[in-house]
């Protein structure tokens, strides 16, 4: 089944959609099998937030769109999940907010590299980073550790999609500003964030687009203004709240 065979009149129609995304990602080589597992817990976040945008995480993706505006090194990280999910979508962010495209990966092979970078040009990427792997993030040894030095390495933001704590908690301790898109407010991913955005990708990566889209002409006193007004533990309390008192439907 393809994306425009699931019915958009279906109740799940948007976890099935991501459901067939991951698995076409595993089968072509893109997404790691543990990538599945990754994708239901944050399917079984998405559930308790009601499958929606709640306020904060839509504040946070203005804040993100203002710091990426304002960044003079953005780089998007993306992994396996990512480019199965949105590849259309994070390279039109970077177009948008001219960020670069990083590939970083925690089971990392040549061929898993070179699978997702081919599958980003395919989607319009006109420069996919990560195969150089010529620095190291300093406190990690794993591949995690493995970037590009014109990329994550010299970075002034760093967009962090889906659940990565270590590797977050090392970027935090280089001094870099992390925007981190994960459903778990209570993850270190999210904890260590400048800003985190409480949401599932394929609606927050939009989400940033059209806010960015929106600030384009905003002055540096604009965007730092949305900046300075977020409040990072107060979006995280406020999803974990959503997630506590919300009410599920089916």
């Amino acid at each position: 089944m393809t994306d425009a065979e699931i019915p958009e009149t279906h109740p799940r129609h948007d976890s099935l959609v991501t459901r067939h995304r991951i698995e076409a990602g595993v089968e072509s080589g893109i997404t790691s099998k543990q990538g599945l597992i990754a994708q239901g817990r944050g399917e079984a976040f998405d559930y308790l937030l009601g499958e929606r945008t709640i306020e904060s995480a839509d504040a946070a993706a203005r804040a993100a769109a203002a710091h990426l505006l304002r960044a003079e090194d953005p780089v998007i990280s993306v992994n396996g999940n990512v480019a199965a999910l949105v590849p259309d979508e994070v390279v039109e962010l970077a177009e948008v907010v001219g960020a670069a495209i990083e590939v970083n990966l925690f089971n990392r092979t040549p061929e898993r590299m070179q699978a997702i970078a081919d599958h980003l040009r395919e989607h319009g990427a006109d420069e996919v980073l990560g195969l150089a792997a010529d620095a190291q993030i300093p406190g990690l040894d794993h591949e995690r550790a493995k970037v590009d030095a014109d990329g994550i390495h010299s970075a002034d933001v760093v967009v962090v999609p889906l659940e990565d704590g270590d590797r977050a908690a090392a970027l935090a301790e280089m001094g870099k500003i992390e925007i981190v898109i994960d459903l778990n407010p209570l993850s270190r991913s999210a904890q260590v964030a400048a800003v985190p955005i409480v949401d599932n990708i394929i609606r927050a990566i939009p989400n940033i687009i059209s806010n960015a889209r929106d600030l384009q002409g905003a002055s540096p006193e604009e965007l730092a203004a949305i900046i300075d007004a977020f409040d990072a533990d107060e979006a995280l309390s406020a999803a974990e709240r959503a997630i506590r008192e919300g009410e599920l439907t089916d």
